[in-house]
């Protein structure tokens, strides 16, 4: 499957919603907001908000800091 992945071509294998891409990225999904074709996914959703070839998406990391 090919995603656009924060403005860039990314393929991808067996990845089938936007917790699997988070996996597949190895981030951790606390510290993350992922939005999918410019709508926010709520963290609840993860699992259940599925990818299609061509998606737009955009993810940010939360760093801490102080």
């Amino acid at each position: 499957m090919n995603l656009i992945l924060n403005g860039e071509s990314c393929a991808f294998q067996g990845v089938d919603d936007v917790a699997g891409l988070v996996a597949a990225l190895g981030l951790d999904a606390r510290k993350v907001a992922v939005e999918r074709n410019l709508e926010i996914v709520p963290k609840s959703a993860y699992a259940r908000t599925g990818l299609t070839d061509g998606d737009r998406i955009e993810i940010v990391h939360f760093i801490g800091g102080g």
